[in-house]
């Protein structure tokens, strides 16, 4: 998404979505890191220690992807 094009307050409004997201995604991937430990423990490692860790990856990339709405917030200083 380009953020240059956005006014202040579509911009605003963003931020807030993405920081919605992040506290959803920071649940799930606690939840994926307990179930990866849950079923080493259990059962040793195996396909259930190693796939809910793959989601973990994929939530870990949205978090970098974000980093440019960061930077236009500061530029615009409306952090």
């Amino acid at each position: 998404m380009d953020y240059k094009k956005l006014s202040d307050e579509e911009l605003l409004s963003e931020h807030k979505k993405v920081k919605t997201n992040d506290l959803i995604n920071a649940t799930l991937i606690g939840t994926f890191v307990g179930i990866a430990c849950y079923s080493t423990i259990k059962h040793g490692a195996g396909f259930f220690t190693f796939f809910p860790l793959f989601f973990v990856f994929i939530f870990l990339k949205r978090k970098k992807d974000n980093k440019e709405l960061e930077n236009e917030l500061k530029s615009r200083n409306l952090k």
